[in-house]
């Protein structure tokens, strides 16, 4: 079956439909990651977003029911040069077009990614269409103009969950986290910290593999919806609190701001992505949309405290405007290495420190994991001061 994919700016790329029929609208953004497209399509980041990845074949290794990030599949549609027609690996269930298809995800293959990406990168990253249906060009490109877009629209509500859950509530061996070969090549997998501290997760659209990192450390984690009040979350009595990633535009969320807010020098603070830009806002900083935004596993990061670079995984449109932040109360520790932005930050005053890439990688590289051994840290730093 045949698929378009139109842009607002009236570019047209005709192929081949993989996955489900119909029509989804987004914005439509690049990947740079060779492998982890099954995380990709299930972190909630990615709603609202028709996912381009540049790697010109993939699908090769298939998916399984190990490698989920989150309850489903978010992403609006799936771009790609080629889709393997063949799964082969141990682990693979099923292969990658009808995991599309079972989700309800449009895609399409047999695309000039490289021309795409390349358009992407000079004019930015545009609002697009993928249709499977019976349109002219000029219809799709209509249907892409006409979409209200991501900026100012408010897309947590759509993921975060409905009530409040306990992570790893039977505190049960990580075997049923991982499998079976994961465990023999990694035997520190089977050996979980005593679960000796308490923490609320606000979710903005939390990746499993935070809540697995953060379990890791001895935090067991109690998910609360990204509606909760600072009222609420403190009448649970954590010992720390973690500010999680999502999708969307930041600044649309002043609920959360509020929420933040409540909570800065009451209990110690960690955000990621989302939850490093909604500490700014907290701080009465601002946020901006990037260009083409970072999103893949080779983002270079550089710790201005010691001048290591980091390779991370990246996920995001918008980024922290630093001139915003009060320099007497906020330090940027890191910043991304290809265009100076702001990739971590530590309030000077309160037990409040973030970082705008993932440190949990799925998928990506484990340089960055340290940082869940450092908020464990920073629970017992706060500690010690009351």
């Amino acid at each position: 079956m045949k698929a378009i994919l139109a842009l607002e700016d009236g570019t047209v790329f005709h192929g081949t439909s993989i996955g489900a029929k119909g029509t989804r609208l987004g914005e439509v953004c690049f990947n740079t990651s060779m492998t982890g497209y099954q995380e990709i399509l299930t972190d909630p980041s990615y709603k609202g977003q028709i996912i381009t990845m540049t790697y010109p074949e993939i699908g090769n290794y298939g998916v399984n029911e190990k490698d989920v990030e989150s309850w489903a599949v978010h992403a609006s549609g799936f771009v790609v040069r080629q889709l393997s027609p063949l799964a082969s690996n141990f682990r693979s269930s099923k292969d990658l077009g009808s995991y599309l298809t079972e989700n309800d995800v449009v895609g399409i293959e047999g695309v000039d990614t490289r021309a795409l990406t390349k358009k992407l990168r000079v004019s930015g990253a545009m609002k697009g269409v993928i249709t499977t249906e019976n349109v002219s060009d000029e219809e799709a490109v209509k249907k892409a103009r006409d979409w209200q877009g991501i900026v100012g629209v408010d897309t947590v509500k759509e993921v975060t969950c409905k009530k409040s859950y306990k992570w790893d509530a039977n505190n049960e061996d990580p075997a049923s986290w991982y499998d079976n070969y994961q465990l023999a090549n990694d035997p520190t997998l089977d050996k979980l910290k005593p679960a000796k501290y308490n923490i609320v997760a606000i979710d903005c659209g939390i990746k499993y593999n935070i809540l697995r990192r953060l379990r890791e450390q001895g935090l067991a984690s109690t998910v609360v919806p990204a509606t909760a009040s600072a009222a609420e979350i403190l009448a649970l009595k954590p010992d720390g609190v973690f500010l999680a990633n999502g999708p969307g535009d930041p600044s649309a969320l002043t609920y959360v701001h509020e929420t933040v807010r409540g909570l800065l020098g009451k209990v110690p603070l960690f955000g990621i992505c989302l939850g490093h830009q909604m500490l700014a806002h907290a701080y009465g900083g601002k946020t901006f949309k990037l260009k083409f935004g970072h999103r893949g596993g080779n983002q270079p990061v550089k710790d201005l405290r010691d001048g290591k670079v980091t390779i991370t995984s990246q996920n995001h449109g918008f980024a922290v405007d630093s001139d915003s932040l009060d320099p007497g109360e906020v330090e940027i520790t890191h910043i991304n290495l290809n265009d100076g932005t702001c990739e971590g930050m530590r309030h000077k005053k309160y037990n409040a420190f973030s970082v705008q890439y993932h440190p949990e990688a799925a998928p990506g590289p484990h340089d960055a994991n340290y940082f869940f051994a450092e908020f464990r840290k920073e629970i017992e730093r706060f500690k010690e001061k009351m």
